[in-house]
């Protein structure tokens, strides 16, 4: 069954949590007793409806405040479809874990209070989505409730948000409106019948309807190597399979490929998957590959085809979301992991601070504090195989360490 990750991103009070509890309700994914404790929750607090934020936000201090403060994912199915929801939270000192929520998501809803419309938050909120090159956008205009179910109120919303969209770098983004209210169910699963001038889709009818073709951004195929297989058997004595997943296009039997770092160039001789041959690997596929040549390829090495090679260099540029309390400065050392590779990187230069509100820039900055996201440039001990982020999403990012704590300090997208 086709899997689909969707990140969420909000201002505080504008019913993430509650949008999702909806989406769970009515497509009957809630579990008896769950449903039994949020009935129970409800009524404890005075509420004549059920509080479905109850069902997402799954810290003490969340459910005491009423608001996301960590990353939730949420599991559910349909027929046709299994999806993950990325409940983020809408604070701004919560900027990277936006970040993380969105990074490996292939569509993302904006949620928008239709009392309060587009507000600096929201700014926050598309600007990451463009940052991380999310393709599939839904503009989700909530609580159409508190303002009569209002079209007048929709198209004023919709008429800000147009205006921000021309801030952006990313033009492929598919941008779609809908008017919803999360609380009674408006536009969430069911049609509403209290805003009959809306013509389009409801929310889960729009992720039903989405095609992989349309939702994964298109790159040249690149494979790195995850795992050398050989089995050593008596029925696979000289079996050597290279095991991996194929992002940003296709690999097929016959292709000419070269191997990186060596340069060594080959034919892909078999694909298989467990124990059936394929003529072709489609991207995003996890296979096993075999060559026509016995030649030397280790784990971090990479398969490319020989026409469509990548940048090979020891020192670049990239977009830094940093996430430590820690300060990222100049002359600053981390380990830099790019795919399955690690190497030791150290900070040349910080050229200015990304304001993600779109109101511009700042330069001379010498230190990243928690959340900032800046332009930094980067020396590696060895070099990498990468593309630029926006050519390829995958061979495009890469995460920091941090080499006392080994904890993950920042993401980086490679310009």
């Amino acid at each position: 069954m086709e899997v689909l990750k969707i990140a969420t991103a909000g201002s505080v009070d504008d019913g993430k949590s509650t949008l999702i509890g909806r989406l769970l309700y009515d497509t009957k994914s809630l579990t008896d007793d769950k449903l039994e404790a949020i009935e129970k929750t409800s009524k404890q607090k005075g509420y004549d409806y059920l509080d479905f934020s109850l069902v997402t936000d799954g810290l003490v201090a969340e459910r005491e405040q009423g608001i996301t403060i960590d990353v939730a994912h949420i599991y559910f199915s349909t027929h046709t479809k299994s999806y993950i929801i990325a409940d983020t939270p809408g604070h701004v000192e919560y900027t990277r874990n936006m970040v993380t929520g969105a990074s490996t998501s292939q569509a993302a809803i904006i949620l928008i209070d239709a009392r309060k419309g587009v507000i600096e938050q929201t700014h926050r909120h598309f600007f990451i989505n463009n940052l991380l090159r999310i393709k599939d956008v839904i503009v989700a205009i909530n609580k159409m409730d508190l303002v009569d179910f209002s079209e007048e109120r929709y198209q004023e919303i919709k008429t800000d948000f147009e205006e921000l969209m021309g801030k952006r770098d990313y033009q492929d983004q598919k941008i779609t409106f809908i008017p919803v209210s999360a609380l009674k169910g408006d536009n969430v699963v069911n049609r509403s019948d209290r805003m009959t001038w809306y013509k389009g889709q409801t929310l889960l009818e729009h992720f039903e309807g989405l095609d992989r073709a349309d939702i994964y951004n298109v790159g040249t195929p690149r494979f790195p190597v995850q795992y050398v297989i050989r089995p050593k058997t008596e029925e696979f004595h000289d079996f050597r399979g290279f095991a991996g997943k194929v992002y940003g296009g296709e690999l097929s039997v016959g292709d000419e490929v070269v191997v990186l770092p060596s340069m060594t160039r080959s034919r892909i001789k078999d694909i298989y998957f467990y124990d059936k041959k394929y003529q072709t690997a489609t991207r995003r596929s996890s296979v096993t590959i075999t060559l026509e040549d016995e030649i030397n390829v280790s784990r971090g090495d990479m398969l490319v085809k020989a026409n469509d090679l990548p940048k090979v260099e020891k020192e670049f540029t990239a977009t830094v979301s940093w996430m430590d309390s820690r300060e990222l400065s100049v002359g600053n050392k981390y380990v830099l992991q790019h795919g399955v590779n690690k190497v030791l990187a150290k900070v040349e230069n910080i050229h200015h601070k990304i304001k993600p509100d779109y109101s511009g820039i700042e330069k001379g900055i010498s230190a990243l504090a928690m959340n900032d996201i800046a332009q930094v440039t980067f020396r590696l001990n060895k070099p990498i195989f990468y593309d630029t982020f926006k050519e390829h999403r995958t061979n495009g990012s890469f995460i920091l360490i941090d080499n006392q704590s080994n904890s993950t300090a920042g993401v980086g997208f490679i310009e």
